[in-house]
This record gives structure tokens, C-alpha cells and sequence, in this order.
């Protein structure tokens, strides 16, 4: 049974996110929950022995709500070998030899690294087997591009997984080749990198319990205590289950799984589906519909920059996205689909429509969402607002790839990426995320990102997208709590709802809106409880 002990917040801006401004003098919890939200005159009255809590100073509103990224990937990637701050080729080949020799890599196991990005290198491009032979040409490796949607094999996990050079290209995918045709150990898409990826996996020694303890701890010191496993496999969620019985988990964690595995794992898990079960639930189904705009490998309707007329290219067919939405559809779950190039939206949205007519019950409370939309465009915005569907940006695309998508894109299209201002005229519910591992669970600086939309080289990318504080901040409380059908509980902070806050060094509606990411994250509070203390 839930201790009810009361605890009465008070001393600094309590955001209550029910309206742009506002604010309440305390909140009292009991247990898991917000009993009281008033004076503190009245709290006092109410609830006199409560253990009385002073902020001294600093910001409580709802805690923060992931909206899509990827938790296990996030725990499996703790220990692999950290790649993003390589600037060449040379450094990336010196990470790998002193993981090998930290770790005492053996041959019969393999070395997983993720976080390079060929668009920060002073090559300009993707390495190739042959760099990675240099490190080791025993030990399997597989580096992961900063995206996840493409990466380099060696020599060795080429052999192990039986790849010859005589392939051809997977449907959705592609392999890197040299001019005389054999493989250059590059991989490109989920269809092309699994090949080389999966014959790997039963090498990995690890333990996940206490990755997933460590992938927590990164979230709660953002202040987020709602996560998504954005392409959840069967196994992949029952091994999440088992753990959460055993070891008591202090984030909630909302699956999605892979299209091709949704209704088998519902099936064998009931309990789970739309509700929390040892904080996991299954939120529904997750389909993949292209690639990266960084990679250039994102599906557009108009050429990339450079003069040739590739767009990139679908993961799937217009019959297979129908085909799923109107599974979602007719079972009553929701459905996500990454979209990151406009023809990919446009697709997503004529398959999602079309399973409405053949569904012949329009509904409006799947909430489908699109997953990133970096180039959805406004006409899209209108057909996604006919349709109720989601739109969650990934608006940290702004200030880290803003110039790339520059140089790829155009000025005008580059200007449109994360349209977060057409998306709110439009009415849409819009949430953010940070596609956690390939950036950061920070939402304080997705936040500054949708309000200032400065690049890393400083330029001001679409100045006519900013938004302002609120609305920013909505994104990732309120609307998120949307997103996940949880509006009665989570989001806000109001009697009824979960007990669960973030506490910030100052309060992000008063500080200068440039210096928002410099915003810290003080305390996380889960369902009345500390888990995060900020050293």
C-alpha cells in the first residue's frame, strides 16, 4: 500500500503549465500524487503536519516527457565505445585500439561504437573497412553513424556475417561498394546494417540491469520520467518486463513496437498494452519510412542540393504503410511512422487516409504521430490536422545539422526544417524529442532550440519558426502527455495528477530566452519520490 505521507512544496515559481501564466504558491503531494494546488496559507490549513519542502528560490513544474527516442539503445549504447567527439579518421582509429586494450577486446567477441558523424570529419565522409582492419582485422566492429541509420563493418564481421561482396542491395537499403564492386563495409538503412549487424548481437556481453540503471539516471538528470523505446522487438520488451519485476524501475517507459511484431507481443503480453504494468506499457506500433537528411538517405519530393535528381529513397511501399495503419486502426492502437523527407510525410499521410476510408469508421482517438517531420511541408500540415495526427519534431535538428541541412537542402527548405510556428497556426498538437541516443535527452535545449533556431555556426535557421517559451514548454509537458493519451495524469500540475517534477535552477518563462539551455535540472521527483539529485 502507498505511504501517504503529505509534502508541501513552496518558496520559488511553482509553473503549473494550465495556462500561459499560470503560477500557484504551493503543492501538496501524498504519496505518488498532487493532492492540493493554492496559497500556501490554505496548504497550511489543509494539511498542517505536512513535511514542509522550500524550493529557496528555484523553478517546480511538471516534469519533463520524452516523446520518442529510443531507451534501449540508449542502455546498450552506454558501454559501447563513444565515437561523437572524433574529429578524423585517425582519431576515430585511436578511440577503437584504446577501447580494445581498456576492455582486453577478444577475438571471439566484438566491438560495437557509435557517434561519428562524416559530415563533422575533416574527410567529409564515412570510413571504410579498411580503416577499421587497421584496428583489427579478428575483432568483429561495427561503428554506428550519430543518426543510427547507417554505419562501417570490418573485414572480420563481414566474414562472420557471410557477406561475400556479391549481394545485391536490400530493398530500403544499400551497401557501400568500391569501384571494382566489393563491399566497403559501409551499410546503409535498417535492411542493409541488420545483415551485418544481427550475426553480431549473441557476442555482446552485457548486463543490462545495470545499463538500464545508468540510461535512468541520464534521463532523470534531464528531468524526464517518461520515456519511449521507440522500435520495440518482442524479445526486446518481454527481457524489459522481466527486469522491471525484478528491480523496480523509477522512469515510466512506453513501448512502441515494430510494426511486423505488434500484434504477436500484444497478444502475449495483454496487461501491458495502453496501461502500466511495473512502469511499462505498450503504447502501440512503430513503422520506419526512410532515412536520414543528414545521411541524404531521408525520401523528398524534390532533389537534394549538388545537381544530380536523387531524392533518397522509401523503406517501404505505399501498400505495406496502408496495410498498417489500418491494422492500427481497426485494433485501436496508435501507430508512429518516422518521416523525415516530405515525400516519406506524404506517404505516411495518404496511407493513413486511405486506411480511414477503408476502415469506413474515421476515428480521431488513435492519435497517430509522425515521428520527426524535418521537411513536412505546410499543405501536409493541413492534411495531418484533418486527420488528428501528432507531428514531434525533433527541433535540436536546428542547431546541430541547421548548416548541413543548409548545404543539402537549400536555403528554403533548410529555413522550413522542424516547422514548429506553420504547425501551431495549424492547430496541430505538436511535442518535441531528441531521439535520445542520437542527441541528448535535453529538453531544456530543445526548448531553446524552437525558440531561438540558431545553428552552430550561429546563423538564425527560419527566424518566422521560432515560438515562444510557453508554447516551447507545453511541447514537451503538456502535449507529450498528449501524445501518450496521459493528459489526466501527467503534464500539468494540478490535484489528481502524478506527482512528478522537475526542479530548475530558474525559471525558463523569466530567463533571457538565450540562455534557456543553460537552464540546470536541480531535482527530479517520480510519483512523489527523489530520484535525482544534481551534484
Amino acid at each position: 500500500m502507498e505511504e501517504l505521507s503529505y509534502k508541501l512544496y513552496f518558496g520559488g515559481d511553482i509553473v503549473s503549465m494550465k495556462s500561459r501564466d499560470d503560477y500557484t504558491e504551493a503543492i501538496v503531494t501524498a504519496g505518488s500524487r498532487i493532492v492540493f494546488a493554492g496559497t500556501k496559507k490554505e496548504a497550511e490549513e489543509k494539511y498542517g503536519d505536512a513535511l514542509h519542502i522550500n524550493l529557496e528560490g528555484k523553478t517546480l513544474m511538471p516534469a519533463f516527457i520524452d516523446a520518442h527516442s529510443h531507451f534501449l539503445q540508449t542502455a546498450q549504447n552506454i558501454d559501447m565505445c563513444d565515437l561523437s567527439e572524433a574529429e578524423d579518421f585517425e582519431q576515430i582509429a585511436d578511440m577503437l585500439k584504446k577501447y580494445v586494450r581498456e576492455r582486453a577486446v577478444r577475438e571471439d567477441s566484438v566491438i560495437f561504437a557509435n557517434g561519428y558523424d562524416h559530415n563533422f570529419l575533416k574527410e567529409k565522409r564515412h570510413p571504410d573497412k579498411r580503416l577499421l582492419d587497421a584496428v583489427s582485422d579478428k575483432i568483429p566492429i561495427y561503428i554506428s553513424h550519430v543518426s543510427g541509420h547507417m554505419g562501417v563493418a570490418n573485414s572480420a564481421l563481414l566474414e562472420l556475417a557471410n557477406l561475400t561482396g556479391q549481394e545485391k542491395d536490400p530493398e530500403g537499403g544499400r551497401f557501400g561498394r568500391y569501384s571494382d564492386g566489393s563491399f566497403s563495409g559501409y551499410a546503409e538503412e535498417l535492411p542493409a546494417f541488420m545483415k551485418l549487424v544481427a550475426p553480431a548481437m549473441e557476442r555482446m556481453k552485457t548486463d543490462m540491469a545495470a545499463q538500464i540503471k545508468k540510461a535512468e539516471r541520464l534521463y532523470l538528470s534531464h528531468g524526464i520520467t517518461t520515456v519511449q523505446e521507440g522500435a520495440g522487438t518482442g524479445e526486446a520488451v518481454k527481457r524489459l518486463a522481466e527486469l522491471a519485476k525484478r528491480e523496480e524501475l523509477d522512469i515510466d517507459t512506453v513501448v512502441y513496437m515494430m510494426a511486423e511484431e505488434y500484434e504477436e507481443t500484444a497478444a502475449c503480453m495483454p496487461e501491458y498494452v495502453g496501461k502500466y504494468v511495473n512502469r511499462i506499457k505498450i503504447g502501440g506500433s512503430k513503422i520506419i519510412l526512410d532515412g536520414s537528411p543528414q545521411g541524404r538517405s531521408a525520401w523528398l519530393s524534390a532533389p537534394y542540393e549538388g545537381g544530380t535528381d536523387y531524392c533518397g529513397y522509401p523503406a517501404h511501399n505505399s501498400e505495406y504503410v496502408t496495410a498498417e495503419c489500418l491494422k492500427a486502426i481497426r485494433g485501436g492502437y496508435q501507430i508512429l511512422a518516422h518521416c523525415n523527407g516530405d515525400a516519406a510525410s506524404g506517404q505516411f499521410i495518404e496511407g493513413y487516409r486511405a486506411a480511414w476510408e477503408k476502415a469506413g469508421m474515421p476515428r480521431t482517438d488513435i492519435r497517430p504521430v509522425m515521428i520527426h517531420c524535418q521537411t513536412v511541408r505546410d499543405d501536409q500540415l493541413s492534411s495531418m490536422a484533418r486527420l488528428s495526427m501528432i507531428p514531434s519534431l525533433f527541433v535540436g535538428h536546428v542547431y546541430y545539422w541547421g548548416d548541413i541541412h543548409w548545404k543539402n537542402l537549400g536555403k528554403e527548405r533548410a529555413c522550413r526544417i522542424s516547422p514548429a510556428a506553420s504547425a501551431l497556426r495549424k492547430g496541430l498538437v505538436l511535442n518535441f524529442h531528441q531521439d535520445t541516443p542520437v542527441t541528448k535527452p535535453d529538453m531544456l535545449h530543445s526548448v531553446w532550440c524552437a525558440v531561438n533556431r540558431r545553428t552552430k555556426s550561429g546563423r538564425v535557421l527560419g527566424e518566422e519558426q521560432c515560438i515562444d517559451v510557453y508554447e516551447a514548454l507545453k511541447a514537451v509537458t503538456v502535449n507529450a502527455a498528449y501524445a501518450y493519451h496521459e493528459e489526466s495524469r501527467k503534464g500539468t500540475l494540478e490535484a489528481g495528477k502524478e506527482a512528478d517534477f522537475a526542479v530548475l535552477s530558474e525559471n525558463p518563462l523569466k530567463a533571457e530566452k538565450n540562455r534557456i539551455n543553460e537552464i540546470k535540472v536541480m531535482q527530479t521527483i517520480k510519483a512523489g519520490r527523489l530520484v535525482y539529485r544534481a551534484d
